[in-house]
């Protein structure tokens, strides 16, 4: 991809899509096998690359990379380790009916083996579809295509960046992350945390 990672959009366009239009218009599509117009973000196994490695790779808008990569509990890379941070955050339809459509998890690069590590600036969120459009996305796909040894409903859209967690990412979009994504941000290690039973 490289320099010509746009080439599917009009001159001018840019790729700063919002959490519910990635949920939406990709991730539900690719789950049901329906054309995405324009197809911009290829399917990349993200785990044996480190992230400063996806340029090239994944779809790059300013400092940010997105691809479709399968879900799966393996985040080591060849010189480091994902680390999830905090709990899943619902992602809500923008109609009236606020319908949740998706879930977004927050995690952070470490260098080194895990448990242990050195963390580093590089942080990637990972939109899921949510259980009920999982189930009616593998349900549309199945119909369509009965003998695909590939189950859809379990692909994840990731956004990784490096940089500034107050501007969203080291963007130049001026987009600021909510108060729950800060949080989840500023945690350095879970285990520190005690949970009221």
């Amino acid at each position: 991809m490289g320099d010509n990672n746009n080439v599917n959009l009009p001159p001018g366009f840019r790729f700063y899509p919002t959490d519910e239009e990635l949920v939406v218009h990709f991730l539900h599509r690719k789950a049901a096998l329906l054309p995405c117009h324009p197809d911009v973000i290829p399917d990349l196994d993200l785990y044996p690359y480190d992230p400063w490695d996806l340029d090239g790779k994944a779809m790059a808008e300013g400092r940010k990379w997105y691809f479709y990569s399968r879900r799966t509990s393996r985040r080591m890379t060849e010189n480091g380790f994902w680390k999830p941070l905090g709990v899943e955050e619902p992602i809500f339809s923008s109609s009236g009916a606020g319908q949740k459509v998706g879930m977004k998890k927050y995690y952070a690069f470490y260098v080194g083996e895990p448990p242990e590590g050195d963390k580093t600036d590089w942080v990637m969120q990972e939109y899921r579809l949510s259980d009920y459009s999982a189930s009616t996305s593998s349900r549309s796909s199945s119909r369509r295509n009965r003998h695909s040894k590939i189950d859809y409903s379990k692909w994840v859209i990731c956004r990784v960046f490096e940089g500034n967690y107050d501007n969203g990412g080291g963007g130049d979009d001026g987009t600021e992350l909510s108060c729950l994504d800060e949080v989840f941000l500023s945690l350095d290690d879970l285990d520190e945390i005690s949970l009221p039973h």
